[in-house]
Formats: C-alpha cells, sequence, structure tokens
C-alpha cells in the first residue's frame, strides 16, 4: 500500500463518520512532515453551515495546528473532488498537494467542470493526483445516496 492510499483510508474513514451521522459522505485530512494535522468531514447539515466542507473545515484546524495560513509543506487528502468553493480554498491555503478518490460530475472544480487547482492566472498552482481508491470512495457516495432515496428523504433546501 502507498503512502498516498494509506492517508486516503483515513479520509475514507472521516467520511464514514459523516454517513454515521447523515451527512453526505465526505471526508478529508491534511498531512504534514508525514503526519495528520487534520481531520475532517462534511458538518452542513449538522452545524448548518453552507461552507461546512470537509476540505474548509480541515484546512481551518490545519492552518490553527501549524499557526500559519499558508499551507506549504501540506497535502490534503479528500474523498471527492472538490468544488469550486474548496477549490479555491486549496489554492489559496497555498497548499502543495491535493490527492482526492472519485470525481464529482456535478460540481467538480479541478478536473471535471472548472481546472482551478492549476489556472495559469491564479498566483499558485497545485499539484494533483486523482484517483486513489476512487471504487471506494464513489461507493460510500453510491451507498448513501442510494440509502437517501430508499429512505425517501426530502431533498435538502
Amino acid at each position: 500500500m502507498t503512502l498516498d492510499e494509506l492517508y486516503m483510508g483515513k479520509a475514507l474513514a472521516e467520511a464514514e463518520t459523516a454517513f454515521a451521522v447523515e451527512e453526505i459522505p465526505i471526508g478529508a485530512v491534511i498531512v504534514h512532515e508525514n503526519t495528520i494535522i487534520a481531520r475532517a468531514y462534511n458538518l452542513r447539515e449538522t452545524l448548518p453551515c453552507a461552507t461546512a466542507h470537509a476540505e474548509l473545515l480541515a484546512i481551518e484546524k490545519a492552518c490553527r495546528h501549524l499557526n500559519r495560513w499558508r499551507l506549504s509543506g501540506c497535502t490534503l487528502y479528500v474523498t471527492t473532488e472538490p468544488c469550486p468553493m474548496c477549490a479555491g480554498a486549496i489554492v489559496n491555503s497555498r497548499l502543495d498537494r491535493l490527492v482526492y478518490g472519485c470525481p464529482d460530475p456535478k460540481a467538480g472544480a479541478v478536473h471535471t467542470l472548472f481546472h482551478l487547482t492549476d489556472h495559469p492566472r491564479l498566483n499558485h498552482r497545485v499539484a494533483v493526483t486523482a484517483g486513489i481508491r476512487a471504487d471506494e470512495c464513489a461507493d460510500l457516495l453510491r451507498r448513501f445516496f442510494r440509502l437517501r432515496r430508499k429512505k425517501r428523504v426530502p431533498p435538502m433546501p
């Protein structure tokens, strides 16, 4: 198992926690010098807060841990391709690297709909590795939404 696969497993564990509390199962961890310094999962419904995405919560924790806003030297592992809001935060926080699991065909802002992490007009570019444990990440999302449809939970506002 590679380090990327290992750390993605930690992000998947966060996503499983989100699933258990009926949040969309997306998990994230941030690694600095081979140590996890932040862990988070989606909390939009729980808080309720539109910006409570796993990536943003992990970035906030990492900044507090390192006592700086620049997260150079850090890698973010997240189970799903980040949305535009999260991709913007990844660039603005100066993360060196992003590793994600499965693509997001509806909101992906790294490779799918937009290419924010390597946009030539932005002042920072992030190295990206995609597809790490992608099947497991996508499976978790499919199980969540299948269960939600089965329960006939009304769509979120």
